[in-house]
């Protein structure tokens, strides 16, 4: 029984790997280096992660699968999934532990050549924004300074942050000539209104 056991831990851990690895979110993340210069081995890292959270906890639920597919790619690799696909990769996941827990390892084996046939060539324009709370966490009573200094417009074109000066992205906020002063150093210097 423990033969058995440790082959279907490693058909698994392969068919972890297989859904992971045709993944367009995890892959655009990969291939752009979201998280820094080790988004690689966070990656194999995530492999292991999945695969270990399938075998210590027992009767998983599909949303607690998404949930923690979230967690880790919003942690690991600064990214926030829309496009619905976290759902179709929870019950992947899901069901091939399933099978391999029921023994049916060829059905697991077609499903990991099918994946493993299937890798995107995902090729994205991305462009990594930072936000507010990215910059500072430990003070809410700044987060209307920061959202103010992060849309200023300056002509500074090696800026890492496209310059904006709309008022939908600003928060509906207007500016008021009073709020800004230009410094010598072309620096703008943003004070809060008086309330």
């Amino acid at each position: 029984m423990a033969a058995h056991s440790a082959v279907t831990r490693g058909l698994f851990s392969e068919a972890v790997r297989a859904v992971l690895g045709s993944w367009p979110v995890l892959q655009i993340a990969v291939e752009n280096c979201f998280g820094g210069p080790y988004v690689q081995e966070k990656a194999e890292w995530m492999v292991g992660a999945m695969e270990q959270y399938f075998h210590t906890n027992s009767d998983l639920e599909q949303f607690e699968v998404e949930e923690t597919l979230q967690s880790i790619l919003n942690d690991e690799f600064d990214t926030v999934v829309e496009d619905g696909s976290l759902a179709m990769i929870a019950q992947q996941l899901c069901s091939l532990y399933s099978q391999c827990r029921r023994g049916e390892t060829a059905a697991v084996q077609q499903k990991i050549a099918q994946l493993s046939q299937k890798k995107y060539n995902v090729k994205a324009n991305v462009q990594e924004v930072k936000t507010p709370e990215d910059e500072s966490s430990d003070d809410d009573d700044d987060d209307e300074e920061e959202e103010a200094m992060d849309c200023e417009t300056g002509n500074n074109s090696s800026s890492a942050v496209p310059s904006v000066s709309s008022t939908s992205e600003t928060g509906g906020h207007s500016r008021d000539p009073q709020e800004l002063e230009q410094e010598a150093d072309g620096w703008t210097v943003v004070r809060r209104k008086k309330k």
